[in-house]
């Protein structure tokens, strides 16, 4: 019989070769297998309430005895609060992309707020389930995972608010913005105005909503500097008519008590 020959110069000297890729394998069905537990736990806690799912329903619904579930959660509690840190962490990350994305073609920061508004309504559109829970959690606090709601919340609306600073520093959005809370109302506009498209208004395709949340967020935040950048100047307005009873004096205005319906 003949020897084995001998390792060469390029050979590992550590353990077997199949070591490496074994230990990716696992890693891999790993988080395989927590996806389908967590798509199965936010189809069915949307479905029938948080209290009202069993741990016995979640691994039935993805396909896997009971004893798996257990063995990536520590509790049902547990698989719910990571369920909430992943999903919005991909938002988080998806509104990044879309922020990047545009300011690597030259776009101002008007266009990256407005791409978040897509990527967000493209991530929204995508996981129903997953949004539905995260709106109905923010009224809830006694809950466990709160502060992890908190957290991630906070993650991803530092996304927003980083894009509106470096407007405010470029001169394109102006230095009086609340940044913070600003940062919110165009979080909870897309999440909002999604799940109304959702549940109400199914027809509508996203490009359609995508665009009235577009002409929301020019007028409303990019305001007149977003109007400075126009590559063709906007019309001059007509003069405006003189205030009566009858009319409101300014287009924000509400109309006189005595002629409101």
């Amino acid at each position: 019989m003949g020897t084995a020959p001998a390792a060469g110069p390029g050979d590992p000297a550590g353990p077997p070769h199949g070591t490496a890729p074994a230990a990716g394998s696992r890693a891999a069905r790993r988080a395989g297998t927590r996806r389908k537990l967590f798509d199965a736990a936010v189809t069915l806690i949307a479905e029938q309430g948080f209290s009202a799912t069993t741990v016995d329903e979640i691994a039935d619904r993805a396909g896997v005895a009971k004893g798996t579930v257990y063995y990536n959660f520590t509790s049902k509690n547990d698989l719910f609060e990571e369920l909430l840190r992943d999903g919005i962490d991909l938002l988080a990350a998806s509104l990044r992309h879309a922020a990047d994305t545009t300011s690597q073609r030259g776009g101002t920061r008007i266009d990256a707020l407005d791409a978040m508004v897509r990527a967000g309504l493209d991530f929204i559109a995508g996981s129903p389930s997953l949004t539905q829970l995260y709106v109905a959690e923010l009224w809830r606090t006694n809950r466990t995972w709160r502060a992890t709601l908190k957290s991630v919340r906070g993650r991803a609306l530092a996304v927003v608010e980083s894009v509106l600073r470096d407007g405010v520093d470029a001169g394109e959005l102006s230095d009086d913005i609340d940044i913070p809370l600003t940062a919110s109302a165009l979080f909870g506009m897309v999440l909002v105005a999604a799940l109304d498209w959702q549940a109400f208004q199914p027809h509508r395709s996203v490009d359609d909503v995508h665009a009235s949340l577009s002409r929301l967020l020019q007028g409303r935040v990019g305001g007149a500097a977003a109007a400075g950048l126009r590559t063709t100047p906007a019309a001059s307005p007509a003069p405006a008519a003189s205030p009566s009873p009858t009319a409101p004096s300014s287009p924000g205005a509400l109309p006189h008590p005595a002629t409101a319906p």
